[in-house]
């Protein structure tokens, strides 16, 4: 997927713009958050699980190495067989040779983020094999021909009405008497559609939520069964996943798949979760004839000796998104990249670069929801801060905020200084306050007066009241 990451201004401009997203956007609440919510009242000891699941992450993270081996001796073991992947580019090739020595055709795709990181589809597509989604919401993008919004509801943005016009178009060939309005109906068309495409496929390309290193086993978890149908029907089976999914037991998969659901949809379990382990043995009625899991690097190791480890424990369940107000206000296009939200704001900068990504550490208010809602309780704010430091430190913020933090440091530094200035400042701002007490613009605030008014400061600064109190 090629990024915009390097134009998140713009980006977040016309997303606020687009009066059909920002409806869609309004519908997180009731579809994300309060589920949520209500899963996590229901189980007295879900933080006891976040706990878990943090500590099982840790222990995995500072013993990768000797996982990973595990798990790739049980999958082959099994009769399956993983491929080791630096980066984007030996994974596709990868993928195409298994593809190629299957005399593959056609493929069909779960849900996989990671083969959206490493832009699966349009490589297959050069090489004359035709990908075809099976995911509901992934079906749907690749219709339109565009990238998911969002990691766990890639159509999050979209509305029945355009889905409608998509399937006209690709199903009717444009035929607009043929144009469906209610949801059953829509699913029911493609799953017809689909269908025929599952029985076809040569090749079958799923994701992982986890990997087990004790037994060998991938998991996926869904709500459609397109995974399971992905996995079994085709001869060959492909799982895309990178590094730090591995987990070590069957236990420690269900410890986090018990948080990982509620997180993500707020359901106890997801509808399908799914253990794989190595192709169809003698007297299975059903399964690949052959197994291969592609794992994929990209960037993990680096992030595994740096300050930015903690983002390795995320298990992809969007909550983060759900809850953060800058997502719920731009969607994830905005974003530019793979991955949105807050994890994306922390993960993309690693593994596309600063100079393309510096802006996203600054898609957010520090509110702390994100790490408040996160499973894994990953500090999603310190993350941030530690990009903003170095977007700093490498002169790409813009030169208005460099200087704005550099003076505020400068007088940081010199109390009285500091103390002096406020005074000046506060009282300034009172006087243009006026008998209104609000100001309507305000220097280098355009972007919060343009909205609303700004109240103007009433009394004694802070230090004043403070140093006041303690007199008393």
């Amino acid at each position: 997927m090629k990024s915009t990451a390097h134009d998140f201004p713009a980006n977040a401009a016309a997303a606020i713009a687009d009066p059909a997203l920002q409806k869609a956007l309004g519908r997180l609440k009731g579809h994300f958050i309060d589920k949520r919510a209500a899963a996590r009242a229901k189980l007295p000891e879900f933080d006891a699980l976040r706990d878990q699941a943090k500590a099982i992450k840790d222990h995995t993270l500072a013993h990768l190495d000797a996982y990973l081996e595990r798990f790739e001796a049980r999958v082959v073991a099994a009769g399956g067989q993983v491929h080791w992947c630096a980066d984007g580019a030996e994974a596709r090739a990868t993928v195409l040779e298994i593809c190629r020595r299957a005399g593959a055709r056609t493929v069909t795709k779960g849900k996989t983020m990671i083969a959206e990181e490493i832009g699966l589809n349009p490589f297959l597509e050069a090489n004359g094999i035709e990908p075809v989604e099976t995911d509901l919401g992934e079906y749907i993008i690749q219709l339109a021909k565009e990238p998911p919004s969002h990691i766990i509801a890639p159509a999050v943005h979209k509305n029945k009405e355009q889905i409608s016009d998509l399937f006209v178009d690709h199903h009717h060939g444009g035929d607009r008497s043929r144009r469906l309005q209610g949801i059953p109906e829509l699913v029911t068309e493609a799953r017809e559609v689909l269908r025929r495409r599952f029985l076809a496929a040569d090749v079958g390309i799923t994701g992982a939520n986890l990997l087990i290193a004790e037994t060998g086993q991938t998991v996926i978890v869904t709500n459609e069964g397109n995974g399971d149908l992905t996995q079994t029907l085709p001869g060959v089976h492909v799982v895309l996943a990178s590094l730090e999914k591995v987990v070590p037991t069957l236990e420690d998969a269900t410890t986090i798949l018990r948080v990982l659901a509620r997180s993500a949809t707020g359901q106890e379990f997801s509808t399908y979760t799914t253990f794989s382990a190595g192709p169809r043995r003698a007297g299975d009625h059903d399964g690949p004839a052959a197994f291969h899991v592609v794992l994929l690097d990209n960037g993990r190791t680096t992030l595994l000796g740096n300050e930015m480890r903690d983002i390795l424990r995320c298990i992809r369940c969007g909550a983060c998104l759900n809850h953060c107000p800058v997502y719920g206000t731009i969607g994830g296009h905005a974003y530019g990249w793979v991955y949105p939200g807050p994890m994306g704001s922390v993960l993309s900068p690693a593994l596309i670069g600063l100079d393309e990504a510096h802006h996203l550490p600054n898609a957010s208010t520090f509110c702390g929801r994100c790490e408040e809602v996160c499973p894994m309780r990953i500090p999603l704010p310190r993350l941030l801060r530690h990009w903003r430091e170095r977007e700093f430190a490498a002169a790409k913020a813009p030169a208005a905020a460099r200087w704005g933090l550099g003076a505020w440091a400068f007088l940081a530094a010199r109390p009285r200084a500091y103390r002096l200035v406020a005074r000046l400042v506060a009282r300034t701002l009172a006087l243009l306050g006026g008998r209104r007490g609000r100001l309507a613009a305000l220097p280098f605030g355009a972007g919060w007066t343009a909205t609303r008014d700004m109240p103007a400061p009433e009394g004694a600064t802070f230090h004043a009241q403070w140093a006041a109190g303690r007199r008393r």
